[in-house]
């Protein structure tokens, strides 16, 4: 009984959840098209919405850990759910990410995306994309800020262990900018596919930066350790081991 009332409960968050992007993305609209700016503060708005409805509605608290960063920097993130997406957006001032190019298509969330400076990149163009986006930086014809890369490319779900791909090595070595690892337990309480979301303490944690100029392949290293040690401590944290699960 307890758990069909959670996910009655779920449901209805969803829902609503749905409809405030709607809702928002419509308003804003006027002033998303012709200003980043407006795009930026409805996005802003919108996670801070669906943070603030997922602590009363069902029971899930976000908080933020370590030091989120402000300059031009490189966010190499643990992806589990949608909700580190909306956590990290809302706790760094100009986050843009790299996305499937087909989520452009998405309704309000490709339009958004676009008018903030998301990266859409093609299986395989990854690096041209990047490259037009450094270019327009140093034009003055997009705005600088923090590029998230979800290192592992898709969302991988609390346990499940999934290689790091080397694309976030070479974007590392083109931008020459420090990159800072982001782990996260958020899985946890709100998975990857399906309705039902599980009350609890949702944690991303940035974690020490990584200054530019160390090889490739060190890079690399470091990321998968450290955030994989770090978002195995925060799931435990919330009561999950992940080592139970191969």
């Amino acid at each position: 009984m307890r758990d069909a009332w959670r996910w009655l409960r779920s449901l209805v968050f969803e829902v609503q959840m749905y409809l405030a992007m709607a809702v928002i993305g419509l308003v804003f609209a006027p002033w998303a098209a012709v200003s980043a700016r407006g795009a930026r503060t409805a996005c802003k708005l919108y996670c801070r919405w669906v943070l603030w409805t997922a602590r009363w509605m069902i029971g899930v608290r976000s908080e933020v850990r370590g030091t989120p960063p402000s300059g031009e920097v490189m966010i190499a993130a643990k992806h589990q759910s949608f909700l580190d997406v909306l956590i990290i957006f809302n706790a760094v001032p100009a986050a843009k990410f790299i996305m499937k190019r087909e989520l452009l298509w998405t309704p309000v969330i490709g339009i958004y995306a676009y008018r903030i400076g998301c990266v859409p990149v093609d299986r395989g163009q990854r690096g041209q994309a990047i490259r037009k986006m450094l270019a327009d930086v140093e034009a003055g014809r997009s705005e600088p800020g923090q590029l998230v890369i979800y290192s592992q490319g898709t969302r991988v779900a609390p346990g499940v262990r999934a290689p790091y791909k080397g694309g976030t090595g070479v974007l590392y070595e083109q931008m020459g900018q420090p990159c800072v690892p982001a782990a996260t337990n958020v899985g946890v309480f709100w998975p990857r596919k399906g309705i039902m979301r599980r009350p609890g303490l949702a944690v991303v944690e940035f974690l020490d930066p990584i200054p530019p100029g160390k090889p490739r392949g060190e890079v690399m290293d470091i990321l998968q350790r450290e955030v994989e040690a770090a978002s195995d401590r925060l799931m435990r944290e919330a009561g999950f081991e992940p080592d139970r699960i191969a």
